[in-house]
């Protein structure tokens, strides 16, 4: 009959034979000991004990099998590892691989879990569900500073090094580094300036790290696959990308476009048309000064006054917008994004949203405890539409427009609350820093 004693039950210190004298060891106050035979003598073998627990992966839970042997008064350790295998974590990739010769696709390269889900889009390894689950809400997401805002890998990780080149924003945090390509290789990658990443070089190999060829294809089949409300056009590569055609609606974007290189006056770059009244503009006009790849529209500031109705510029915006969209079914990226600066009514709001075919997602600014001003979003665009773009807002946005208008303490414009969600273009194309 088995039984288990712990250090707050009746075993409190157990005698070691080492084939020596006797000497007492303190048990651990966490560590079971389970035991085949309770009427036990007061001699206990316990052989190699010391030497096993300082080098043991095993956490201080750990549960040690005794069993009789010949003798009534020697009870003997089995093996441990065998029974608790070691916590699954990130640093176990390296040893389940080279020691354990599994496979790189039967192990999240994210996490560590063994058991995955699919397999990850840009490089060769598995993936399981709940980071299956973070890299599609979060890999499009990037900062204001022009860059991805999360870790191209594990969508998660910190300390992050960026691609230094300037057809790249791609980011890496040294946890992946560490554990996939080998210890001490992040600091290598801070010595080297410029640095680019391991989805910019030819080389396809780095430790455990190995780039899938076809990466912007599988990367399109993932989303395809894994996600019912996000949708994505397969990322370009560099030599693919074009200089972007802009269409900007009552609000000129051109300098949030500049800040990331779409708009410079350099040969080959975009081009941007701004229109700030479309009363008389036509699909002719439309046809005439595109093909555009990408048309933005705002309502006025709420601090500001305007001629029109606010639901006025949302309709206009969705007239221009279907003369300047591809024909359906075209594989051409095309990208759109409106925006509220608070004026449209909840009702009107509903109405963009059913003509939109996506629900908006709310952004605001806050110096303090002030919030200085707040929008609506509705785009096409991927890192829009993440659960983690979203902000939790508990204040009457009609209360706030008032306010607004009243103290007149937001004087930007609405565009610039948003300026981050223009970055993943740069997937699609030509952009210089």
């Amino acid at each position: 009959m088995s039984s288990v004693f712990t250090a707050q039950e009746e075993l409190d210190v157990i005698v070691v034979d080492s084939d020596s004298d006797l000497e007492e060891v303190d048990l651990p106050m966490e560590t079971a000991v389970l035991l085949k035979n309770r009427s036990l003598s007061d001699v206990i073998s316990v052989s190699s004990v010391e030497e096993m627990l300082p080098s043991s992966p095993l956490g201080p839970n750990t549960i040690v099998f005794l069993e009789t042997e010949n003798s009534d008064d020697v009870i003997s350790v089995k093996s441990v590892e065998e029974l608790n295998p070691p916590s699954l974590s990130r640093g176990n990739i390296s040893y389940e691989v080279n020691s354990n010769r599994r496979s790189i696709e039967e192990i999240c390269i994210c996490c560590g879990e063994l058991e995955i889900h699919t397999q990850h889009p840009l490089f060769h390894g598995g993936i399981c569900a709940p980071c299956t689950e973070t890299l599609l809400e979060r890999f499009f997401l990037c900062d204001e500073d022009g860059s991805q805002a999360d870790c191209t890998i594990c969508c998660w990780g910190n300390s992050l090094m960026m691609c230094d080149d300037p057809k790249c924003h791609r980011c890496f945090c040294e946890e992946c580094v560490e554990t996939l390509v080998c210890p001490g290789h992040s600091e290598e990658i801070k010595d080297t300036n410029p640095w680019n990443c391991f989805l910019c070089v030819p080389n396809n190999r780095y430790g455990l790290l190995r780039k899938k060829t076809k990466w912007r294809e599988y990367l399109k089949h993932f989303y395809d696959q894994e996600s019912n409300s996000l949708q994505i056009y397969q990322p370009l590569s560099p030599w693919e990308r074009k200089p972007i055609h802009v269409l900007s609606l009552f609000d000129n974007i051109t300098k949030e476009l500049n800040r990331f290189g779409f708009l410079e006056k350099n040969m080959g770059n975009g081009r941007l048309k701004y229109l700030d009244d479309v009363k008389n503009v036509t699909r002719t006009h439309i046809e005439e000064w595109g093909p555009f790849d990408f048309i933005f529209g705002s309502t006025p500031p709420v601090s500001m006054s305007y001629q029109d109705p606010p639901a006025w510029y949302f309709y206009q915006y969705m007239r221009i917008l279907q003369y300047g969209r591809p024909p359906e079914g075209s594989q051409k990226p095309f990208f759109w994004l409106f925006l509220d600066n608070l004026v449209l009514d909840e009702e009107d709001r509903d109405t963009a949203s059913r003509f939109f075919q996506v629900e908006a997602v709310l952004r605001y600014k806050q110096h303090g405890e002030i919030i200085q001003n707040a929008v609506h979003v509705w785009s096409n665009i991927p890192s829009v539409n993440s659960k983690y773009s979203a902000a939790s807002f508990y204040m009457d946005l009609s209360q706030l427009a008032k306010e607004i208008l009243r103290t007149r303490i937001f004087s930007q414009r609405p565009a610039t609350l948003i300026k981050e969600f223009f970055v993943p273009l740069k997937d699609y194309f030509r952009a210089f820093s």
